[in-house]
């Protein structure tokens, strides 16, 4: 059965009444990182994400010119269903906007890919608190010093998530995340966040900082952020992305993804 939940969400973010992140919201229902490209670079889009599946794995790829995406859901129009946009144009400024129907472009093409929000309901479920739920916040994420494997002219270093927890709850979480590898699955690091090349864990590049107390640890998983970065620094002439903790709400259930790697196996394909 489609999540009357997820489709209520979309229906308030499609009439522009939230615009907000959306971690939390929609419990059991798969959240997807959005990236939209013209369809001149997407085959060499598409290369980066199976170089980088940790933090790039594709959920969908659209035709050139496809809004609509019944793949993902019946009514889902990309256009107009995630929170947030960032429209980026080589040479200016970046914006935001809410509804990107002014931005379409018949060359374009969508890929949606894995995010960790998906998981954290089954983090959840295990008892365990997931900080930046339990605050309010969006999930702290950080550029690091770790290369991509490029592909094409895309390329950049890795962004990762991080959610604190003491070492007692490690190994659980470890094992719980791992079960849906493609989205993000198990984390990439575990302890200080120098080993990562960041600088202040206190100071993210995207999203907000979460409360880390003296008996917990920070944990980085692997962030479809990274799809992002390498869109910017690819110096594409135009592309789109969802804004930082702001995901496509889709109607496949997260507990269809448990251990799949390949979303074709879902379909049996």
């Amino acid at each position: 059965m489609i999540s009357k939940c997820a489709r209520m969400i979309r229906a308030e973010i499609r009439a522009g009444r939230f615009s907000g992140p959306t971690s939390g919201l929609a419990a059991g229902y798969v959240q997807a990182n959005i990236a939209i490209l013209p369809a001149a670079h997407a085959a060499a889009f598409a290369d980066f994400c199976a170089a980088n599946q940790r933090a790039c794995a594709l959920l969908h790829r659209s035709e050139p010119g496809q809004y609509l995406l019944s793949a993902l859901g019946a009514d889902i129009d990309i256009r107009s269903d995630v929170p947030r946009y960032q429209i980026h144009r080589a040479g200016h400024k970046m914006q935001e906007a809410e509804d990107i129907r002014d931005y379409w472009r018949d060359d374009l093409v969508t890929f949606a890919l894995g995010c960790s929000f998906s998981f954290e309901e089954a983090l959840i479920s295990a008892g365990l608190e997931v900080r930046n739920i339990s605050e309010g916040r969006n999930v702290p994420m950080y550029r690091t010093a770790q290369p991509c494997t490029p592909a094409g002219p895309f390329g950049g270093n890795l962004v990762v998530s991080m959610r604190p927890f003491t070492p007692q709850a490690v190994e659980r979480v470890c094992a719980i995340t791992g079960r849906y590898p493609l989205v993000h699955g198990a984390p990439i690091y575990i302890g200080d966040a120098d080993g990562l090349g960041i600088g202040d864990i206190h100071q993210p590049d995207f999203g907000q900082s979460v409360t880390i107390a003296e008996n917990e640890i920070p944990v980085f998983w692997a962030c479809g952020v990274t799809a992002n970065e390498a869109l910017r620094c690819a110096g594409l002439e135009y592309f789109i992305t969802h804004a930082p903790g702001h995901m496509l709400i889709a109607d496949l259930q997260n507990s269809a993804l448990e251990s799949i790697t390949d979303i074709r196996d879902l379909h049996g394909n």
